[in-house]
């Protein structure tokens, strides 16, 4: 059961990685009016944008991971007491 656990917290934390990405460049659309810096093609961004990006794409990256693999503990440890009681 515990593969079972770790398997699942790994999907979730690419699933909300995912999430993530698309919520953070949406955001960035929204506040900006341009597309993210991402990719090699767009020379055109400046060094000031593309910093700004990747730090706002590293705080919401560090979170999701942070939240993923606390609600996976959580579980865990709910269904291990759950376990005892049975």
């Amino acid at each position: 059961m515990n593969l079972f656990f770790k398997l699942l917290g790994a999907g979730v934390s690419l699933g909300a990685g995912f999430v993530g990405t698309k919520l953070v460049n949406k955001g960035w659309e929204k506040a900006t009016g341009n597309k993210p810096p991402t990719g090699n093609d767009d020379m055109e961004a400046s060094l000031r944008s593309a910093l700004t990006f990747a730090l706002i794409s590293a705080f919401v990256s560090t979170l999701i991971q942070v939240l993923a693999s606390r609600g996976t503990q959580r579980a865990i440890a709910r269904f291990a007491k759950s376990q005892d009681i049975v």
